[in-house]
């Protein structure tokens, strides 16, 4: 049991990993012809926690027929839970020493976890501002898109689409942009 739990807990190799989430789009398309994306599930909220007489025609539609993308994100956050209480890793995540420079480079300290805490102190206003600007932007990104990252990359891609493939592109592009400009326009205003 030892070693399960070691396994589990150690970092697994990328050629491991990735045909892991990989092979799930072809599974779920095969076994039911489900398609695989969360974003869907914010309209599935909406439309289940939404009264009637407020419900906008885009939310008006038989939910319990999407019961199973509602799961499947369930079971996303309770594997997230799992993996992160009862099979977290307690040491520092692993990076290269230039990885650590750029990141103290930005007034980041590495500790165990994958969050710093300078990114989660609900008690600094600039951190809601980092919040509430990451959050229209990705929001934004996954409406004007289409689609979030989960649905065109693995989805999309996997069945050709050429929609998703701009997608993801833009996706990757405004990660590599977010991360060289605006974290640390974002970390100066923190500090």
């Amino acid at each position: 049991m030892t070693e399960l739990l070691e396994l589990l807990r150690s970092p697994w190799p990328w050629y491991v990993g990735g045909p892991l989430i990989g092979l799930t789009v072809p599974l779920l398309l095969w076994l039911g012809n489900k398609g695989f994306g969360i974003s869907a599930n914010l309209r599935h909220a909406c439309a289940i926690l939404l009264p009637d007489a407020a419900k906008p025609a885009f939310f008006r539609y038989d939910w319990r027929k999407e019961r199973w993308n509602l799961m499947f994100a369930g079971g996303l956050i309770l594997g997230g839970i799992v993996a992160g209480v009862l099979l977290g890793n307690p040491e520092p995540t692993r990076l290269s020493t230039a990885g650590v420079q750029s990141i103290q480079d930005l007034g980041v300290q590495v500790r165990p976890g994958l969050m710093p805490a300078e990114l989660t102190d609900l008690s600094n206003p600039g951190v809601w501002l980092l919040l509430a600007v990451s959050g229209l932007l990705v929001g934004f990104g996954t409406r004007y898109g289409g689609g979030c990252t989960s649905g065109h990359a693995i989805t999309g891609l996997s069945t050709l689409q050429g929609p998703s493939l701009i997608a993801t592109v833009s996706f990757f592009a405004g990660g590599i942009l977010s991360a060289n400009l605006l974290l640390p326009t974002f970390m100066a205003v923190l500090q």
